[in-house]
């Protein structure tokens, strides 16, 4: 399966000082998801929880802090493992994850071997890891039942069982979703 449905396009034009402040702009740009990963900042507890990387790290590259081509909307766990390493790394906007990058049918993180590079990145920043999986299948769950609720709102051929289960699952799976943007 494809890692990620479109990639992230930067797109601001403005220029500032603070590098923090580009956070609303790469966080639209980026799709509200992480760079790396392509998980939903939702499920981390929104943009307060997540963080800026210098893609070329600032501490090595102190004229790009500021640099908005340099910029990636990424969960604070990417960020961290990332830090100040100047290795290669796939641009999330310059590159095609796709080309580099996989699911399988569960939401796992694969590199694809030919790609040296991603290979290097899985290892380093622990694509690995499960929480990465189970935010796709959240996800994946979130755009099904909206879709099963489309459907049933044409009400052609949807049985009554059909109808219990995706209340009964809809109103569980919001309440969770709530519950998670009352703590953001």
């Amino acid at each position: 399966m494809e890692f990620r449905k479109s990639s992230p396009k930067r797109t601001c034009n403005e220029v500032f000082n603070s590098y923090r402040k580009y956070k609303p702009h790469l966080r639209q740009d980026f799709k509200k998801r992480c760079g790396y990963v392509d998980c939903s900042d939702f499920w981390f507890g929104g943009p307060k929880s997540f963080h800026i990387d210098h893609f070329k790290p600032k501490s090595k590259f102190p004229e790009l802090e500021t640099v908005y081509s340099n910029l990636v909307y990424c969960c604070s766990y990417v960020n961290i493992l990332k830090t100040d390493d100047e290795a290669k790394y796939l641009d999330p906007c310059d590159t095609n994850y796709n080309d580099h990058f996989e699911r399988d049918h569960e939401g796992n993180i694969s590199p694809k071997k030919e790609s040296p590079v991603a290979m290097y990145m899985y290892g380093k920043l622990k694509l690995y890891l499960k929480r990465y999986q189970v935010i796709w299948v959240l996800d994946q769950l979130s755009e099904k039942i909206d879709l099963l609720g489309q459907i049933i709102e044409k009400g052609v051929g949807v049985s009554a069982d059909i109808k219990e289960t995706y209340i009964d699952l809809n109103l569980k799976f919001h309440k969770y979703r709530r519950f998670l943007s009352q703590e953001q």
